[in-house]
């Protein structure tokens, strides 16, 4: 889309989803503390590596309404965002069900 900038004619096809990620990160039915160590795990890494997508997956809320791991999932992602680990932070479109689409930022490259 050459009128737009790429935010927007991000904005215009859709959300990036599952499909469109590198990888998956599934947290569906792990734990709090399970999810909160998969999720530094992989932050910790990704320092180390190049930058890529992931799609984090999470449970959707029990009938009747309940706790998710959506909100300490997306403080710890924000963290990360400020200290420049992740490049791009969005929730998944409603089809691919609660989660969140990140860039990694990954290891920055040394100039020569």
């Amino acid at each position: 889309m050459p009128h737009f900038e790429e935010f927007y004619a991000d904005k215009l096809r859709g959300g990036l989803g599952v499909v469109d990620a590198e990888s998956v990160l599934d947290l569906r039915g792990v734990s709090r503390e399970q999810a909160a160590a998969s999720l530094q795990d992989m932050l910790e890494r990704s320092r180390f590596a190049r930058g890529k997508s992931v799609a984090i997956r999470l449970d959707p809320p029990p009938e009747g309404g309940g706790e998710t791991l959506f909100q300490p999932v997306g403080k710890a992602l924000l963290e990360a965002k400020k200290r420049g680990w992740i490049d791009r932070l969005q929730t998944l479109p409603a089809p691919d069900g609660l989660g969140f689409y990140i860039v990694l930022a990954g290891k920055p490259e040394r100039e020569a």
